[in-house]
């Protein structure tokens, strides 16, 4: 009888390390697939669940030695229960679920092949080995999920290497065939993605494009969108090169091989990963580095100072400064969006857009210098600029609680970003204004230096600061006490549904909410 105990706590065991392996892949997914960033995770996240862990083993364990197997098996159903009800809320909760991708089947698949596999050993062989090895099995299994998660990812690794070669080469050769299409790669610290959208919707008056969309900026997601994309009419691909680490541009580049490129700006960005500035430099000009060898022209903001000490002849330069080959000048703001004058090689238009910020005047800039220089004329550009449309979760400008109204820029994780965003908030007179923000990320040892600079910003012109995860806001919170903000009027809570919860409270028609930078789960704390 005992044996059908122990088989049963071990199927009870499997179960629930599968549905807790649901929250381990979401944080490695999140976390790029990068075992050494997952383990990061675990090591600064995991501590308390391994406390709770050891509690349940050791009452198994009693349950087990007292030879009470059918209440040991009855409480690993109800733990089981427990994990399962567990799982759920926490992606019903997550701001980033987990995405059931195709790798994360295979991941998911392969866990449950080592576990059935295992669970099979352990019944052919309970008896010699002891029911307390198995109980120790059910402790692996069901809890220390960690462990069969990096199992998992070394045992689907080559088979993954193998899907990605498949992959790459088949884009490769899709490019390789389609004549006359002309690549642009645009890379930077931050504005990439907005200088993306912006350039498609301008080319778009004159050819037919094709872009990575959303944040696909990866070898893979670049790879899928030149797959599933690219097509006989295609005439300007437009891709978003991402990079962590040296190389990362370098290996986008010898899959597309771009004809022009862009580069919007070099700053503290992944200083985890890239160690220093110049690393970071390095890595961007890896993308100048491929369309010098086409013999093709390359595009770089002459407002980032990293750029301009660094760079010689050779480079189309874009800006807001009048020296600059193309620039825009008389710059207003307004709850609307933004009104300038965009000179484009000396040729002036009046242009007005919906979006904000003097950052996203540079990517306009940007944007239209390449246009220009492709033969969309001035007239297209003016029209396509006053029909663009705020990038989702980049101040987008949005109706809130109680009539309220937010400025969405969810997705901006730069430094002077952020501090531009505040500014923003700052230029709507009369009314009550209110930050969310966890604040910046990846920034290694400028990490505190950054987050204190955006806590003054925020003291400077807002009237409510919520900020997000009591750890990671400490230089926010220090700074804006420095300033001499009112006490009462910092709030610091675990979540964003939290925020939103105080800003209910207090927002009406006259309210103002910065949403600023949301952060994946694997970083709130």
């Amino acid at each position: 009888m005992d044996f059908i105990f122990i088989i049963l706590s071990l199927i009870f065991a499997a179960v629930g390390g599968i549905f807790s392996l649901t929250r381990q892949l979401q944080m490695l997914q999140q976390n790029s697939y990068f075992p050494s960033r997952y383990w990061g995770w675990v090591r600064d996240s995991y501590s308390v669940t391994l406390c709770i862990t050891a509690i349940l083993f050791c009452v198994s364990s009693l349950l087990y030695s007292s030879g009470r197997y059918l209440v040991q098996a009855i409480f690993l159903a109800f733990v089981l229960g427990v994990r399962i009800s567990l799982c759920l809320r926490t992606q019903k909760k997550s701001i980033k679920p987990l995405v059931f991708t195709g790798r994360i089947k295979r991941l998911f698949g392969s866990a449950v092949i080592i576990l059935a596999l295992l669970i099979i050993f352990f019944s052919l062989f309970s008896k010699t080995l002891g029911g307390e090895i198995c109980l120790v099995f059910c402790f692996m299994a069901s809890i220390v999920t960690p462990i069969l998660t990096f199992v998992c990812w070394a045992v689907t690794l080559p088979i993954e290497k193998a899907f990605a070669r498949y992959y790459i080469n088949d884009a490769k050769k899709i490019l390789k065939n389609k004549s006359g299409l002309k690549v642009i790669g645009i890379t930077g610290s931050y504005g990439k993605t907005t200088t993306k959208f912006i350039l498609t919707r301008i080319l778009s008056e004159k050819f037919n494009v094709v872009c990575t969309p959303q944040s696909f900026n990866t070898p893979m997601g670049v790879v899928r969108t030149v797959r599933e994309s690219i097509t006989a009419p295609t005439e300007v691909f437009v891709c978003e090169m991402g990079a962590k680490n040296i190389g990362d541009i370098k290996e986008i580049c010898d899959i597309v091989h771009p004809d022009l490129g862009i580069i919007t700006s070099v700053g503290p960005q992944h200083l985890e990963t890239f160690k220093t500035i110049d690393n970071v430099y390095k890595t961007k000009f890896e993308l100048a580095d491929a369309v010098k060898q086409k013999n093709g022209e390359v595009f770089i903001n002459g407002d980032s100072p990293a750029i301009r000490k660094r760079i010689k002849g050779g480079y189309r330069v874009y800006g807001c400064d009048g020296d600059c080959e193309f620039y825009a000048e008389n710059i207003t703001y307004s709850a609307s969006g933004s009104t300038f004058d965009l000179v484009l090689k000396g040729e002036r238009i009046k242009v007005t857009t919906r979006l904000l910020g003097l950052h996203s005047v540079t990517d306009i800039v940007a944007a239209a210098a390449v246009a220009y220089t492709l033969g969309v004329g001035a007239e297209d550009i003016k029209y396509a600029v006053s029909s663009l449309k705020p990038t989702e979760h980049r101040l987008e400008l949005k109706s809130f609680i109680n009539g309220s109204l937010m400025i969405d820029d969810a997705y901006n994780a730069n430094p002077e970003g952020c501090l531009e965003a505040v500014r923003v908030l700052g230029s709507f007179e009369g009314m009550k204004k209110v930050i969310i923000t966890p604040g910046l990320i990846e920034l290694g040892a400028k990490e505190y230096e950054c987050n204190f600079a955006l806590g003054l910003e925020a003291a400077k012109y807002c009237d409510i600061i919520i900020l997000v995860g009591k750890n990671r806001s400490k230089p926010m919170y220090e700074a804006a006490i420095q300033s001499g903000f009112d006490k009462e009027k910092i709030y610091i809570v675990s979540s964003f549904k939290e925020a939103v919860e105080v800003v209910s409270e207090l927002a009406d028609t006259a309210t103002v909410t910065l949403v600023e930078n949301d952060l994946p789960d694997n970083y709130l704390n």
